[in-house]
């Protein structure tokens, strides 16, 4: 290609420009995580800040690995096959960096299922990644650690829940006098999207299947409730409701009618327990084609939609704070921030 110019004259080679980008973008250290749960695969890559991280690149697939898993205790074949592949594009990304610190975890499909360390074993020869299964106790609190920023301060107690494929996690958590956040207790029950929609017959749920799947909610919620005592805390209005995962960044990005989602505007955004009434019955009327179709739902998120709603309703009902917090962030911010704290830790760094 030649020699290039500058506007001073000067003639420097191509490939010395390219070599001073390139050191440029590994200024930087580096760190990445990966979430792989029963139904994305989540990857985020990203360098410190003095108040955080700046993103460097993210990616999510749909891989539904929990897929069947209700049924026969395994992962399936195809859900492994999709998995690998989402995993290998990840891989390909990560090859475009030099990470400093890197964390890959997997969550409740991997714990439940029979060949969960099979398939850890599978990826790591296939792809070179080295997955580590996490136990709830973990994922809740990385996932509080994730939605740190978007915590209150003034308000003294957070209920954190992430609606996942194959569970649902909840935390509560307490700010303490020193600002920072403590968990104070977390639970994880055997019902999320992906369990809910292969339980019940048919694309979507009768009103009947809705109901029950509330009162089953309800049900695993009620001893965490009679332990930690949050309705009082309600009614003395120190009570904050943060909800993490695809179910309600779904139901917020519908709720606004957005023509295509946009994280900038469904990340932190406030939504009323009568927001999400509306929003619910706007989709019981929808047909499955209508979901397929809607930008914001899609073919693979539309058997799930009712689900998550269910799940969603039935944790409103328990604790009536009137108000969610929609997060669009977790686990893997969670451990990108952990990630950071440790080389800091290591290299001295405040």
């Amino acid at each position: 290609m030649g020699e290039s110019v500058d506007k001073k004259g000067d003639k420097f080679k191509g490939r010395h420009r390219f070599s001073a980008a390139k050191n440029a973008k590994y200024a930087q250290p580096v760190f990445a995580a990966i979430d792989l749960g029963t139904t994305n695969c989540r990857l985020l890559i990203a360098t410190p800040t003095p108040t955080g991280f700046a993103v460097k690149e993210t990616f999510s697939r749909i891989t539904r690995l929990g897929e069947g898993l209700v049924s026969d205790g395994v992962l399936s074949e195809r859900a492994i096959k999709r998995t690998i592949f989402a995993l290998k594009l990840c891989v390909k990304k990560l090859e475009k960096y030099k990470t400093v610190r890197t964390r890959f975890v997997a969550t409740e499909a991997c714990r439940r299922a029979k060949n969960g360390a099979e398939f850890i074993e599978r990826v790591k020869r296939e792809t070179g990644l080295t997955l580590e299964i996490i136990s709830f106790e973990e994922e809740c609190r990385l996932g509080v650690s994730g939605c740190v920023p978007l915590i209150n301060r003034n308000i003294r107690y957070a209920v954190v829940f992430d609606i996942g494929g194959g569970s649902t996690e909840v935390s509560c958590a307490k700010i303490d006098k020193n600002n920072h956040v403590k968990i104070e207790g977390f639970l994880s029950f055997p019902l999320g999207v992906i369990t809910v929609s292969e339980a019940f017959t048919g694309k979507d749920l009768s009103s009947a299947a809705y109901r029950a799947v509330v009162k089953k909610v309800l049900s695993y919620l009620q001893p965490f409730e009679d332990r930690y005592g949050i309705m009082r805390l309600i009614e003395q209005g120190d009570v904050q409701m943060i909800a993490m995962s695809g179910t309600v960044t779904t139901i917020g990005a519908f709720h606004l009618g957005l023509p295509v989602y946009n994280r900038a505007v469904v990340d932190g955004m406030a939504l009323s327990y009568d927001d999400l009434t509306k929003a619910k019955r706007k989709l019981e009327k929808m047909t499955y084609a209508e979901k397929e179709a809607h930008p914001c739902i899609g073919m693979q998120r539309a058997d799930l939609s009712l689900p998550g709603c269910a799940i969603l309703q039935g944790i409103c009902e328990m604790w009536p704070i009137g108000e969610i917090t929609i997060a669009d962030r977790g686990l893997r911010e969670g451990i990108v921030l952990d990630l950071i704290r440790q080389e800091n830790m290591q290299t001295g760094k405040k």
